[in-house]
């Protein structure tokens, strides 16, 4: 280190390089950032750093904030120069510039978010691929399936499926009516017979459906 630098990054030296750097950039720095940054240009020690922003801090000649365990110095806005109108508004209007990028940013950040939710429930290649092979083997099976169907010689065409359904219906109420009718007659006698309907039953030897398992079907 040249005696120059050595002389910079003593007591004195180094709080006046300091100062003067806060209040160039103003703008916060931590001792390890403003270390970081004048270092090389000046030679400044870690310690002369830590030690002459803590001095400007104690002498009110910058502000310190302290977050968490780490402490942050800043010039002093009240001891700036006042800016003048035309700096003000280039201030106003960089801030403006600057707002305007930001919602640019944001609304390409909210673009990308919703085209990146879009990719995550997309399926993979891999996953598609397969996807796409199980959809083929179901294809084949169904139509190995289809051509057994067409090639069957025991079709039941429309009509006839329809004259066994007619069928089925009028069975079926056939069947109702005559339990309905058996069922009258068997409580007629059971009215002047002096045992138990199963004894009566058991007695002449009727089977009921319900001794079979049988259910009688709905009526549609």
């Amino acid at each position: 280190m040249s005696k120059g630098r050595e002389g910079a990054g003593a007591g004195g030296g180094a709080a006046a390089v300091l100062l003067r750097y806060l209040r160039e950039q103003n703008r916060p720095y931590s001792a390890q950032d403003a270390f970081g940054n004048l270092q090389r240009e000046h030679g400044l020690g870690k310690a002369a750093v830590v030690k002459a922003l803590e001095q400007l801090a104690q002498q009110g000649s910058i502000r310190e904030k302290t977050y968490g365990k780490q402490k942050i110095y800043f010039a002093d806005q009240e001891q700036l120069p006042a800016a003048s109108d035309a700096e003000l508004r280039a201030l106003d209007g960089e801030i403006a510039a600057l707002a305007s990028k930001v919602q640019a940013l944001q609304q390409s950040c909210r673009q990308m978010e919703a085209e990146l939710k879009e990719l995550n429930c997309s399926m993979t290649t891999p996953e598609m691929s397969k996807e796409l092979e199980v959809l083929r083997k179901d294809c084949g099976s169904y139509t190995e399936k289809l051509e057994r169907i067409k090639s069957a010689t025991n079709h039941v065409t429309p009509e006839e499926k329809e004259k066994v359904c007619s069928e089925q219906q009028l069975y079926h109420r056939e069947w109702r009516r005559r339990k309905r009718m058996a069922t009258e007659l068997l409580e007629a006698i059971l009215e002047g017979y002096p045992k138990s309907k199963k004894q009566f039953l058991e007695e002449v030897g009727i089977e009921t459906d319900e001794d079979q398992g049988v259910t009688l079907p709905a009526a549609p």
